[in-house]
């Protein structure tokens, strides 16, 4: 059994089981619900004293919807390693202090065979962008399998590709992971940031790594939202100077979408 530990347990979030999931049933103590199937999240990976609540904005409109969905792609910005494509984990399970996730190793195995897919124990072992969202699947959502994709240099179009039969599947949510723009002033970023998701609103997949880190993953979502007809809407948007523990003076985005059929 290969497992990855979490890394940045007691960083990004706390390390306290107890603690962690009184924080996020905070954040999730009043649910709401959709009409409509969810298919998709957009949501930060900054240390949830930044945008846990942020985070949470969409997460919370999955309890109602927690029985449907048994499969999660979660996709995310490489922030340590860069390489050509994108990478899977060699892992059977990821581990947070509230538990361990099984990896979908099925799918695993037929991507690793396509070109510009690894198997990479390495560059997922210390990575925060998917690692962050994890507890708030395990809290919103029943039993699910989770496929985790990092991306580097490749392009929207190419992990569309990979990700288009996968996603239509009723039972898997995709869920997008990445902060906005970073270290402007506060006036500045909130011009930034207000651009930025006229794009992401208007389905413009042109999105750059200086406007999301996670750019890659938006711009994916964009391409195929666009051609399923999918509705987009904003649940919340600051930046770490909305925070009580953020300056003004270098601040970084926070965005969170909700992604669901018409």
């Amino acid at each position: 059994m290969r497992i990855r530990h979490p890394a940045v347990a007691g960083r990004f979030y706390t390390h306290s089981p107890e603690q962690l999931q009184q924080q996020l049933t905070g954040w999730l103590s009043q649910p709401e619900s959709c009409d409509q199937p969810i298919r998709a999240l957009i949501v930060p990976h900054a240390g949830y004293v930044f945008s846990g609540a942020v985070a949470a904005q969409a997460y919370q409109y999955l309890n109602s919807q927690a029985d449907r969905i048994k499969k999660v792609i979660l996709i995310g910005p490489s922030h340590r390693h860069y390489f050509r494509g994108c990478a899977l984990p060699a892992a059977d399970y990821f581990e947070t202090p509230l538990g361990r996730v099984a990896i979908d190793t099925q799918s695993v195995e037929k991507l690793r065979e396509i070109e510009d897919i690894e198997v990479s124990e390495q560059v997922h072992a210390l990575e925060h962008s998917l690692e962050v969202q994890l507890p708030f699947l395990q809290t919103c959502l029943n039993d699910f399998t989770l496929l985790p994709l990092l991306t580097s240099n490749v392009s929207p179009a190419k992990v569309a590709t990979l990700i288009d039969k996968l996603w239509q599947e009723d039972n898997c949510l995709l869920v997008v992971s990445s902060d906005l723009s970073h270290f402007h002033s506060y006036k500045d970023a909130q011009h930034i940031d207000s651009h930025t998701c006229n794009l992401i609103e208007r389905y413009e997949p042109s999105l750059t790594p200086e406007q999301a880190c996670g750019s890659t993953g938006i711009n994916t979502l964009l391409l195929l939202a666009k051609k399923r007809g999918y509705q987009l809407t904003r649940k919340a948007l600051i930046n770490s100077g909305d925070t009580k523990v953020g300056d003004k003076e270098r601040v970084v985005g926070y965005v969170s979408y909700l992604v669901s059929e018409p």
